[in-house]
């Protein structure tokens, strides 16, 4: 049989390309083309040296796992070794996903030109099983990893947001609360709960220490700050925290900055409505936020990706 090692080039760059571009999908990461198409050719390039002599020293497992670091290093923008860590196995999984695709493409096909070595197939339908099994593949594992993702682990029910007012900021840890849908009745905007304690660094202490009597209509205190210290105060009613009918005072931050494992993300037009108890006896967190918010996040809806400083 003749293998033509511009074919098997062509197949592998295919098969590579796919399988990065779904593990970065998978990730949510901010993919760069030129990144993934160089991680793709140092794939593609590999795959040909096991159809010449000496494969056997380029297929060793030790140097295909160097290789597969190096592929996930120059395909995504990882900020750590942690991330490293768990964006391989992600692309060891997918490329099995993908891989069982092809094969199953196979089973139904049963082309009689196929050469399998070291993992490579070449021969008549591999380009097309390669590109049919990709997409099949990105199809099961990306609604396989929605439905995982749907189960929030107890690591993922945090993260922390930056609050900027005034140019001042403070980073708070919150819990993701599916429950959380309140807004404001005005203006719609989303409504992040925080401990007022915990807004010393941007907000006056003789606002914070009187929330309840600012809430009750006694304005003196405000009228006895200069208006610069002053920001855009909201009343917003609630039924939750223990408490019906209730009322919050809450205010328009100049931003937000949701920051998790996966994404950091600037957010515009939300209000910060300050909780003037504890949320929590150990302190695990000091606010919440909204599940549709950071599903508002995931769609860019008036969402920005940051790079310090923001």
């Amino acid at each position: 049989m003749t293998i033509y090692l511009d074919v098997i080039l062509l197949e592998n760059l295919c098969m590579n390309y796919i399988i990065l571009f779904a593990t970065g999908i998978i990730q949510k990461f901010n993919l760069k083309q030129w990144r993934l198409l160089c991680s793709s050719i140092l794939g593609a390039i590999y795959s040909i040296f096991t159809f010449i002599p000496l494969s056997e020293l380029y297929t060793n497992v030790i140097l295909k796992i160097i290789l597969s670091i190096a592929m996930v290093y120059i395909a995504f923008p990882l900020k750590n070794i942690k991330s490293l860590f768990r964006s391989i196995i992600l692309f060891y999984l997918v490329s099995f996903a993908f891989g069982g695709c092809a094969f199953f493409l196979l089973y139904f096909i049963k082309p009689q030109d196929i050469l399998i070595r070291n993992g490579v197939l070449t021969g008549t339908y591999p380009i097309k099983i390669a590109i049919l099994g990709g997409i099949l593949g990105f199809v099961i594992v990306n609604i396989a990893f929605k439905v995982i993702k749907g189960k929030i682990s107890k690591k993922d029910m945090y993260c922390y947001i930056h609050i900027g007012l005034k140019e001042k900021e403070t980073v708070i840890k919150v819990l993701i609360d599916t429950g959380n849908l309140l807004k404001d009745p005005i203006s719609g905007m989303p409504v992040i709960v925080v401990e007022a304690k915990e807004l010393h660094d941007i907000i006056s202490d003789k606002i914070l220490d009187n929330v309840s009597k600012i809430l009750l209509g006694n304005t003196s205190i405000l009228e006895e700050m200069a208006s610069d210290d002053i920001p855009k105060f909201r009343i917003i009613p609630f039924s939750s925290l223990g408490k019906q009918n209730g009322l919050l005072l809450g205010f328009i931050a100049d931003y937000i900055v949701i920051e998790t494992e996966e994404m950091k993300r600037k957010v515009d037009k939300v209000i910060i409505g300050m909780y003037d108890k504890a949320l929590t006896k150990n302190g695990a967190y000091m606010g919440l936020i909204g599940l549709d918010i950071l599903e508002r996040c995931d769609k860019n809806e008036y969402f920005t990706n940051v790079k310090e400083p923001y």
